[in-house]
């Protein structure tokens, strides 16, 4: 079968390698579909709740927005110093591995581990859900005869048949998906200029009571508006997005700056403007219980014919968002394959579609394992911590590489503050959950890590192999109809 396939490969036109789809449009809506998720429609709320007031609030969220921005740009410095996809993946193995043979490795395996493995997995599962509940929400008058457990059969039924679309479209073609996420950034886009809108209208009919007095009850408590900044930066995650994908952008050295420049103000103005809306309408206290937001906002403020647009926005945004984090994902798959941290064959690319099909299908399963399993925000929660420790060591390889790599082409150059600045903020992030609400689940966070150091001693650094893993990569390259890329090759 391996030899098959070789010799299909061999009658193929071109190289066999993942192609630069992704203009400047297409990187700019891929930022857009992560950042933009279900949050800023359905739960708003803790950094109003954590601030105290409206114009408080409003600091913290064009605050958010600025940091988000600075960290990015310190990303798209990072990936013209090291044009690979895989974003902090790529940067650490460029940074820490010349420093030591076997401890240089571990960041960066670590940093696949969890994101491979369990975070970003769990993610898509839960954005599908999200997807799934607000898909069936317009229909509630014809399934209002449904049981409890009936209605919840349907929605995980409905979050499956979500879940084998977007594997399918990451599966099929990197055009085709540029295609459906480009048109679902829109129309995203459009049901947040649906909210600011209403919000315009309501604000010009003379609602503006209850922005009178913005400051008043602003909090003072350090505690607080620490984790108001961190609710912010939270919901703005998602801007290494271009990064990760880098060697599917076409001139990424010009268009990864320049869609972070783009998306990331973008992005402020709207979560601005959006919460602006928000409050202009709601008080804190119904922002605070409402199930969501949005749907609430709109009851209020559209006309009742109107009253769709909401959940088939958060529908479309959580859709949109799910597509494009499989799709990052599994490019990090197939860079930590290439690079041995995961099995190799998962760095392998289709011979016809040019993706990398056996890695789009494993995020694929472990999504679904996700979505069987039922309740799994703890995963995500007691992983997502160390998210920032990734970006505070991306920063930190930042530093490095200007020592070691002086004369890499760097088209720009961030001051040196920047990393530093990011570096202290990641550092705050990741320290300050544990501190303010301490929790076993940081326990499980680093009971994990151990396993996955142990993983990589056993079958990364002593590189122990088996027949049945032989085996298992020729079935999974049969299956998936995939070779090792060209320039993989001797």
């Amino acid at each position: 079968m391996h030899g098959k396939m070789a010799r299909e490969k061999d009658q193929m036109v071109g190289k066999i390698e993942l192609k630069r789809e992704l203009g400047l449009f297409s990187a700019v809506s891929i930022i857009l579909a992560v950042m933009i998720g279900s949050g800023i429609f359905v739960s708003p709320t803790s950094a109003l709740e954590r601030s105290g007031s409206v114009g408080f609030c409003l600091i913290v969220w064009i605050s958010c927005g600025v940091l988000s921005l600075l960290g990015a740009l310190a990303f798209a410095e990072l990936s013209t110093v090291v044009p690979r996809s895989g974003a902090e993946y790529a940067y650490f193995i460029e940074a820490f591995g010349p420093l030591h043979p076997y401890a240089g490795q571990i960041p960066a395996f670590i940093c696949s581990w969890i994101y491979v493995m369990l975070l970003r997995p769990a993610e898509v599962a839960v954005i599908i859900l999200t997807f799934a509940e607000y898909s069936v929400q317009p229909f509630s008058g014809y399934l209002s005869n449904l049981s409890n457990d009936s209605m919840a059969i349907l929605k995980k039924l409905l979050a499956i048949m979500a879940l084998a679309v977007i594997t399918y479209i990451n599966l099929i073609s990197v055009k085709l998906y540029v295609r459906v996420q480009n048109v679902f950034t829109v129309c995203k886009i459009l049901a947040c200029i649906v909210v600011i809108g209403g919000g315009i209208w309501w604000l010009s009919t003379g609602h503006v009571e209850l922005l009178k007095d913005p400051f008043r009850g602003t909090t003072t408590s350090a505690g607080n508006i620490a984790l108001a900044f961190y609710s912010g930066l939270w919901a703005y995650d998602g801007w290494t997005s271009a990064a990760v994908v880098t060697e599917e952008i076409q001139k990424p050295e010009v268009n990864i700056l320049r869609s972070t420049l783009i998306a990331i103000p973008a992005i402020t103005v709207l979560y601005v403007s959006m919460n602006l809306m928000y409050m202009a309408a709601l008080t804190t206290p119904e922002m605070v219980s409402a199930p969501a937001v949005a749907v609430l906002w709109a009851d209020r403020v559209l006309p009742p014919w109107m009253g769709f647009t909401i959940p088939l926005g958060v529908a479309l945004s959580t859709f949109g968002c799910a597509l494009s984090v499989q799709f990052s994902v599994s490019r990090l798959c197939f860079v930590a394959g290439r690079e041995g941290h995961v099995p190799r064959v998962f760095s392998y690319v289709h011979i016809k579609k040019m993706t990398p099909a056996a890695a789009v299908i494993f995020q694929g399963i472990l999504s679904l394992l996700c979505l069987l399993l039922g309740d799994i925000t703890a995963l995500i929660e007691f992983a997502s911590f160390l998210m920032w420790v990734f970006y505070g060591l991306a920063m930190i390889s930042l530093i490095i590489m200007r020592r070691t790599k002086p004369n890499a082409p760097r088209p720009y150059a961030v001051p040196i503050v920047i990393p530093w600045l990011v570096l202290a903020i990641s550092i705050f992030l990741a320290v300050l959950p544990i501190v303010y609400e301490p929790s076993t689940k940081y326990l499980f966070a680093l009971l994990f890590i151990l396993c996955g150091i142990i993983v990589y001693h056993i079958y990364v650094y002593k590189k122990i192999k088996s027949t049945l893993s032989a085996k298992l990569t020729y079935f999974i390259q049969a299956l998936c109809l995939v070779v090792a890329p060209d320039k993989q090759e001797d």
